[in-house]
């Protein structure tokens, strides 16, 4: 895919369905936070190994959001069926941050980049990232971003 990071990545598909576009026929902006949530949900569990409500549940250890940016290039619509690839542009003791890139046959529909915090979900104050789960964000670092 042209002008794509070169960096491992998380890999899903997602699909536009017909009740997220809005009456002008593409994806409704809210949905795209939707879409990307659902992703990092598939992220836990398919990559990390953990399944996300586990975490918050069982645990008591969650990621709530604290900034997202989106740039929108090109509508998504009904029936598309975008690749989401995912990466770490930030990596610290408590904070997190995931690259959302969605593509559809090699072109780059949106980009997501949004920071999540590590936190007790009882008292909602941050906590270090577990060595666990910091080993396995690090394989999706891309080039030259190193960890906290």
């Amino acid at each position: 895919m042209a002008g794509d990071l070169k960096v491992s990545a998380y890999n899903t598909v997602i699909q536009v369905r017909f009740g997220h576009v809005d009456p002008a026929g593409i994806a409704y902006f809210p949905r795209i936070f939707d879409y990307v949530h659902d992703v990092f949900e598939g992220l836990w569990e398919e990559h990390v190994g953990r399944r996300y409500y586990h975490l918050l549940q069982e645990q008591r250890v969650g990621f709530p959001l604290v900034h997202s940016e989106v740039d929108f290039k090109t509508p998504l619509r009904f029936g598309d069926r975008p690749v989401v690839s995912v990466t770490c542009f930030k990596l610290g003791r408590t904070s997190l941050g995931l690259r959302y890139r969605f593509h559809l046959a090699d072109k780059l529909h949106l980009e997501a980049r949004m920071i999540t915090v590590c936190t007790n979900t009882d008292s909602m104050e941050p906590i270090p990232i577990s060595d666990e789960f910091r080993r396995r964000f690090e394989e999706l670092l891309e080039p030259g971003v190193r960890p906290d």
